[in-house]
């Protein structure tokens, strides 16, 4: 009997934020899983993805990678985001035969990868890892929102918003903002 061949999925949302860690995920599906739950997190309502997430985190093997706000500043967010997927399939309990990346960019050192633009539009497994990062980094947001109120990071998750460009302009950047992403960055520099 030929072995099955086991294949991951990785992907990181957050690239664009001006505020928060970038956070990935690796997932390698288990039988049972519906598949027509998965695709695009930003295609799917803030509660429905909750809920997909809770069927994919029993329907797989799963783990999560971070990069902190200095990593982003020390490394630039490209090579950040890459250094959380390797963190994330550093991670998994299961190793992958293959491994799909969304994007056009692998981590270094992966070996047997095939990136794909839109992947997580694309391929299932994308779009597992795509939800549960996205679930991770938005949890994590809603909880720094408690302690930094002027931000409204329980709703937009630490994009520039209105809401969050008019808090950077009236109570500054904390610790959590990146640095080198020009609105912080224009704030420092005045």
């Amino acid at each position: 009997m030929k072995k099955k061949i086991i294949i991951a999925g990785v992907d990181e949302v957050g690239r664009g934020c001006l505020a928060g860690p970038v956070v990935s995920a690796a997932v390698v599906l288990k039988e049972g899983i519906n598949l027509k739950l998965l695709k695009d997190s930003k295609k799917i309502s803030f509660k429905k993805r909750l809920e997909i997430a809770n069927h994919i985190k029993f329907h797989s093997h799963y783990a999560i990678g971070l990069a902190s706000v200095d990593e982003i500043l020390d490394l630039n967010i490209l090579q950040a985001s890459l250094l959380s997927m390797k963190r994330a399939l550093d991670q998994l309990t299961v190793k992958p035969d293959l491994t799909l990346v969304d994007g056009n960019f692998a981590p270094p050192g992966l070996k047997n990868y095939k990136t794909i633009i839109n992947g997580d539009e694309k391929i299932k497994v994308i779009s597992a890892a795509s939800i549960i990062a996205k679930v991770f980094r938005d949890n994590l947001m809603i909880k720094l929102a408690k302690d930094f109120s002027n931000y409204a990071w329980e709703s937009n998750f630490g994009y520039g918003t209105k809401a969050h460009l008019d808090g950077l302009k009236k109570f500054g950047i904390t610790s959590h903002h990146r640095k080198g992403f020009k609105p912080i960055h224009k704030i420092l520099s005045n």
